[in-house]
């Protein structure tokens, strides 16, 4: 069995946790992440995470570093590639940054693959339900539809449901992997892209991969510095400095939340059974949270009554719904989420409660989405 892993951006909060979780189970872990400060904070001189001290070999570097991944890479059995910008508002403005990391950063690592003597065995990439867009939507006759993204003139009279062919009411079903790809932001583009630049090569070198594509995952050690990412994150920062809570549109647009040790658990999976291979799979629980839901359980779990805001504004980029159809990962792998959102809030919160109180960046976010007409 493989024994060595490489995990790009393996510093992160789904990194770090995989990490942990593969040394348990006997791997040799290397990490090569660049400890962004906008998500570990630490300033000009960050640290890694003390969880993974004495357990990985590290090395700092960008993953559009050649020569450092070259040296990842010779040392790899297994690579996990999770480097990416991450943010639907922010890649509506930095542009260049999010496809440049995120695509040729993928470039320089296939760049590799595909020229340099090497192990490794598989590749595994996470991805993003983004890259759905809205997803797998419905009419009243059943019949299945894949809206494009609402126009301004419809959400800026607080119209806010997506709707079909003539204005026709649908509703939302879960995303099955075969549902069309519609990008809408240009994070989302670059995730695409991602997976198509890794099946192509891939297939190339005859290298196994496997590709998830994770919906909103939260949980213990989740950046609470980042205010461009991580819903759960951002609305605890400000209610712990004790500021409002601000939700877009009506408060009903919906997310499929999944616990981080249920998407390492998935991603282990894939890393250790070959039925996964060349495949793509959801990570999600299937079940869709509203905004709103999630703002009022968490003032209960912090037994606080922070003032909620509905603003009616929204955000150019954003999506109304989408869960996940886990159909395929649960026949082909066996994978079932464990752990609900209930416990999982409660979980989160807990974890919270026992943090250092960050800074509430959010407003300097939200000013920067307003200076460049992307939130209404």
């Amino acid at each position: 069995m493989a024994k060595q892993i490489l995990i790009t951006g393996g510093a992160g909060f789904i990194g770090s946790n995989l990490s942990i979780k593969l040394v348990g189970k006997g791997y040799t872990v290397t990490v090569l992440d660049n400890l962004l400060e906008q998500v570990h904070g630490g300033g000009p001189n960050p640290v890694l995470p003390a969880a993974l001290t004495g357990k990985v070999k590290f090395i700092k570097a960008d993953v559009r570093d050649k020569a450092a991944m070259l040296e990842a890479v010779k040392q790899a059995d297994i690579i996990v590639h999770m480097a990416a910008e991450t943010g639907t508002g922010q890649s509506m403005y930095e542009t260049e940054k999010y496809i440049d990391v995120n695509c040729r950063g993928t470039a320089v690592l296939l760049d590799i693959l595909l020229n340099e003597k090497h192990n490794v065995r598989k590749v595994v990439l996470s991805s993003s339900r983004a890259v759905y867009g809205e997803g797998k939507y419905q009419n009243k006759q059943g019949r299945v539809i894949y809206p494009n993204s609402r126009s301004e003139e419809q959400l800026s009279i607080k119209n806010f449901e997506p709707v079909g062919d003539n204005n026709e009411t649908i509703s939302a079903l879960p995303t099955d992997e075969e549902s069309r790809i519609n990008p809408f932001s240009i994070y989302a583009a670059t995730k695409y892209n991602q997976e198509q630049y890794i099946s192509i090569a891939c297939r190339a070198a005859g290298i196994p991969f496997v590709i998830f594509r994770y919906q909103n995952v939260y949980g213990p050690g989740q950046s609470l510095k980042n205010p461009y990412t991580g819903i759960l994150s951002i609305f605890s920062t400000q209610i712990k400095n004790g500021n409002a809570i601000n939700i877009f549109e009506d408060g009903l647009e919906s997310r499929d939340f999944v616990f981080v040790d249920d998407v390492v658990n998935a991603t282990t999976m894939g890393i250790e059974n070959d039925a996964a291979n060349n495949e793509i799979f959801n990570v999600g629980t299937g079940k869709a949270i509203t905004v709103l839901t999630v703002a009022n359980t968490l003032a209960r779990l912090y037994q606080v009554k922070p003032e909620i805001k509905i603003t009616g504004q929204y955000r150019i980029g954003d999506i109304r719904h989408n869960y996940a159809d886990i159909t395929k990962i649960e026949r082909t792998l066996g994978f079932k989420p464990l752990i609900d959102f209930d416990a999982g809030i409660s979980k989160f919160t807990a974890w919270v409660s026992g943090q250092q109180i960050e800074s509430d960046n959010y407003e300097k976010s939200i000013a920067e989405l307003k200076n460049k007409g992307l939130l209404k």
